[in-house]
């Protein structure tokens, strides 16, 4: 049998005083109580009043039948959790634990936009059923003169996303995902038109592994280089361009892709961070010139103004104001009339207030330059050729 416990007065311990003793509840009564239901069930009530109230529902029906309806009611009101990841969560943790230990081996600035994108879209993919990697997808660019588009399916787009991705491999003397398959052209176009012809089927959900390795590949190569390879040539058939800008050219495709995709399969997706979105606003903003005189070259756009008018390579021109708002946003400062000739505050002749992601959504062809929300002020021609050259950067 136990032995007695020894009372606190035999153990020389000090007597609890009346603070350290436990607070009965406040004796309130049943209308009161009542009343305090609904703050109960939201968990508004203070400690006191909690423990009061539910004392009271122990002994009272009809307050606990009451109780229970209104915490259903809050429930209902609450928005269900989403299962799915915060997309920045990925950044966060990455930027915590490199605050704590540098990686060994970087990845270069300009390379991690595409590093986030590509990594973004196959969290995306890889929950996906034989029934969503088949679901048709319709891809949609700006040919220049009005809207085009090609019928394909989210297969059908991942395997776009390798073969073009494909061009920086080759420049990087990684392996070519066509291997011996011949394109009619080396453009993105007649690359992406080759690998759909070379499948004996559609392509499937097998697409997505080598998409992937090859994604891997890419971004290994370049960090190993220690960014040094930024300025290697990328050909893309019809151009080229600088890697460096080539990396953000893919990871700008590569979200304008997955957000088809998303949109094919009925599921939200969001734009890249601000950071990542104002690399892609500022490689776009930069080919703006270019393209605008290549329009112009073909007739597409207004002639430059009287040869008095125009400037020598390297000095101040005739300027459009383009003024990106939201996240990523910022002001450039664009040469109308030779891609030589340089911005300048002085010569503005026109002003363009675009949100972020719609100036990037016209550059992906998917916002007319007729639709596009734009504030406009000054020369309507300079406004109307710049948007119409915006739009020409798209490409299927």
């Amino acid at each position: 049998m136990p032995m007695p416990r020894a009372s606190v007065e035999d153990t020389g311990l000090p007597l609890p005083t009346l603070d350290a003793l436990p607070t009965p509840p406040p004796s309130l009564p049943h209308p009161v109580l009542k009343s305090l239901l609904g703050a109960w069930a939201l968990a508004a009530c203070s400690p006191e009043e909690t423990t009061a109230v539910e004392d009271h529902l122990g002994t009272c029906g009809s307050c606990a039948e009451e109780a229970r309806r209104l915490r259903e009611a809050v429930g209902l009101l609450q928005r269900p959790d989403s299962l799915d990841l915060d997309p920045g969560l990925r950044t966060r943790v990455l930027d915590s634990c490199l605050d704590r230990r540098p990686p060994r081996i970087p990845v270069p600035e300009w390379a991690t936009p595409y590093d986030a994108e590509t990594a973004r879209l196959d969290a995306l993919l890889q929950d996906f059923g034989d029934a969503e990697w088949h679901a048709p997808v319709r891809l949609r660019w700006f040919d220049g003169t009005g809207p085009a588009s090609r019928r394909t399916t989210v297969a059908g787009v991942i395997a776009h996303l390798l073969a073009v991705d494909g061009l920086i491999a080759l420049a990087l003397g990684l392996d070519d995902p066509l291997g011996d398959t011949d394109a009619d052209a080396p453009t993105p176009t007649g690359r992406t038109e080759a690998y759909w012809r070379a499948s004996h089927f559609p392509p499937t959900r097998t697409v997505r592994a080598p998409w992937r390795e090859q994604g891997h590949g890419i971004v290994r190569t370049v960090s190993f280089t220690g960014g040094g390879a930024g300025k290697l040539g990328v050909s893309y058939g019809d151009g080229a361009l600088p890697l460096h800008d080539a990396m953000i050219d893919r990871a700008f495709e590569c979200w304008v892709h997955a957000e088809d995709i998303a949109e094919a399969v009925d599921y939200p997706y969001d734009p890249p961070s601000g950071r990542h979105l104002n690399r892609m606003i500022d490689l776009a903003v930069r080919l703006l010139p270019g393209t605008l005189a290549q329009r112009r070259r073909a007739g597409l756009a207004s002639p430059a103004p009287t040869p008095r008018h125009l400037v020598p390579a390297g000095k101040p021109g005739r300027t459009l104001r383009l003024e990106i708002e939201g996240s990523g946003g910022g002001e450039w400062l664009i040469p109308l009339d030779s891609p030589a000739a340089v911005g300048s505050a002085d010569l503005e002749v026109a002003h363009v207030a675009l949100d972020g992601v719609e100036f990037c959504r016209l550059a992906a062809g998917h916002v007319s330059p007729d639709d596009a929300a734009a504030g406009q002020l000054g020369d309507r021609e300079a406004i109307r050729d710049v948007l119409y050259a915006a739009a020409s950067l798209s490409r299927m």
